[in-house]
C-alpha cells in the first residue's frame, strides 16, 4: 500500500456558516467549538474564487480523475442555488480536462423550491438532505430560532425532491436516536423516496459521552442491527444503507470508504466561509479549534495542508490507532471508528472509538447474518450444486 501523504478528493465547501434552524443537539452550534461566531455568515466572492482555484491545483497536482464537491453550511441554500451552481461551475472550468467535479448540497431540505431544485439540476448540483427520520415525532428536535417545528417544510422539500427531480436525489442522512424505534425510523425514511441512506452515530467522545450511552452496553449497535435486519430480510434492496453495504465489503475484504469504518485513509477538507482550512467538522465535537490547521486559500495550498499533524495522523491508519484496536481482530473492518468518537482529553485521539462495544456488536451481527445466508445457499452433504 502507497505510503501517506494521499491526495484530498472530498472538498467541503462553507458557503454559509449560519443555519435557519436552531437543532437541540447540534455539535456545530451548540457544541465546545464556537469559531463559527467570529467568521462571516457567508463566503465571499474572493473566498470563493479562491477555492476553486486551489481545488484545481491539487486536482492538476496529483492527477485526480474525479473528485467530490460538497456545499455545506449551516443550510447552504442561504446563499441562494444560483450561488452554489455557479460555484459549482467555477470548480468545473478550472479543474484539469478529464477530472470529474461531483457537486452536492447538504441541506436540511426546508428551503427547497420547485424553482430552486431546477436551478440546482440545470447546474448538475445533487441534493442531499439531512433528517431525523420521516415523521414530526423523529424531528422534534429539529425547529427553527422561534422554537416552530422544521418539518411541514422539510417533509414538502424531501418529497418534491423525490417527485419532481429523482435524479437529482442524492439521499438522506440520519443520526441515529436510540429513543426512535429503529424500524418505524427507516420505513418512515423509505416512505421518502430516498435512493440512498447514511445511518450515523452522533458525535460524542470519552469526555463527553454521546446521549443514552451506556459504557456497559450497546443501544447503538443494537439500533443498527434492528435496521440491518428489516433492510436484509425485505428480499429487495429498497434504498441503498451506505453503512451496511460498506460493513458487507469490509468483510469480504474488498476496499471501502468510509469515515465510520475501514482503514481507507483519510481524503476530505474543509474551507470555511473565511477561507481557513480546516479538517472534519467532527473534530468541533471534540473541543474548540480542534479541526483548525492554521492555514487559509489565500496563503496556503491544499498540499500544505496534508503535511498538518492532524492530517497525517488521520492518513496513517494503524499507526494511529491505540493498542487496543491493533490487537483486534475486527480492526479491518472496524477501523478504530471514527476518529472523533476516539477522543478522550487526557490522552487525545489515541484511543478506542467510544462506540467500540456497539461497533463490535454490529459488525459481528452483519457477518453473522452474511456466513448464515452462505450455508444456507451450500449445497446439503452429497448434494451437487447446479452448474
Amino acid at each position: 500500500m502507497p505510503e501517506p501523504p494521499f491526495p484530498f478528493r472530498q472538498f467541503i465547501v462553507k458557503v454559509h456558516g449560519r443555519c435557519n434552524l436552531a437543532c437541540t443537539y447540534c455539535y456545530l452550534y451548540e457544541g465546545p467549538d464556537h469559531t463559527w461566531r467570529t467568521r462571516p455568515a457567508a463566503a465571499s466572492a474572493e473566498v470563493l474564487d479562491r477555492t476553486a482555484t486551489r481545488i484545481a491545483e491539487h486536482a492538476r497536482a496529483h492527477g485526480l480523475s474525479a473528485l467530490s464537491l460538497v456545499l455545506h453550511g449551516g443550510e447552504p441554500l442561504l446563499a441562494g442555488a444560483a450561488a452554489l451552481g455557479a460555484f459549482a461551475d467555477l470548480v468545473r472550468e478550472r479543474v484539469p480536462a478529464g477530472c470529474t467535479v461531483r457537486a452536492t448540497v447538504q441541506t436540511n431540505a426546508t428551503l427547497l423550491t420547485e424553482d430552486r431544485l431546477a436551478t440546482l439540476a440545470r447546474h448538475d448540483v445533487s441534493v442531499g438532505i439531512s433528517l431525523d427520520g420521516g415523521t414530526p415525532a423523529g424531528n422534534a428536535r429539529r425547529v427553527d430560532h422561534a422554537g416552530r417545528p422544521s418539518w411541514p417544510a422539510a417533509a414538502r422539500g424531501a418529497r418534491l425532491t423525490a417527485e419532481r427531480f429523482p435524479d437529482s436525489y442524492a439521499g438522506v442522512l440520519t443520526v441515529v436516536d436510540p429513543e426512535q424505534d429503529p424500524v418505524e425510523t427507516y420505513d418512515s425514511l423509505l416512505a421518502l423516496g430516498s435512493p440512498a441512506l447514511d445511518l450515523l452515530l452522533p458525535h460524542g467522545n470519552w469526555s463527553n459521552p454521546p446521549p443514552h450511552w451506556d459504557p456497559t452496553g450497546t443501544v447503538y449497535g443494537q439500533w443498527l442491527c434492528d435496521v440491518f435486519d428489516r433492510w436484509w430480510e425485505a428480499g429487495r434492496r429498497a434504498t441503498r444503507v451506505r453503512l451496511f453495504e460498506e460493513c458487507i465489503a469490509l468483510l469480504a475484504g474488498l476496499p471501502a470508504a468510509t469515515e465510520s469504518l475501514g482503514l481507507a485513509p483519510f481524503d476530505a477538507v474543509v474551507v470555511e466561509t473565511d477561507g481557513s482550512i480546516e479538517q472534519a467538522d467532527s473534530l468541533k465535537s471534540a473541543y474548540e479549534g480542534a479541526a483548525a490547521t492554521g492555514l487559509d486559500v489565500f496563503r496556503h495550498t491544499f498540499d500544505e495542508a496534508l503535511g498538518h499533524p492532524g492530517v497525517i495522523a488521520r492518513q496513517t491508519a494503524v499507526k494511529a490507532l491505540s493498542g487496543q484496536c491493533g490487537v483486534c481482530p475486527l480492526l479491518t473492518v472496524c477501523g478504530g471508528g471514527q476518529y472523533a468518537h476516539r477522543y478522550r482529553a487526557d490522552s487525545g485521539f489515541e484511543n478506542p472509538s467510544v462506540y467500540c462495544a456497539d461497533l463490535q456488536r454490529f459488525i459481528r451481527h452483519v457477518a453473522a447474518r452474511i456466513a448464515g445466508q452462505a450455508a444456507a445457499a451450500a449445497p446439503a452433504p452429497g448434494e451437487r450444486s447446479t452448474p
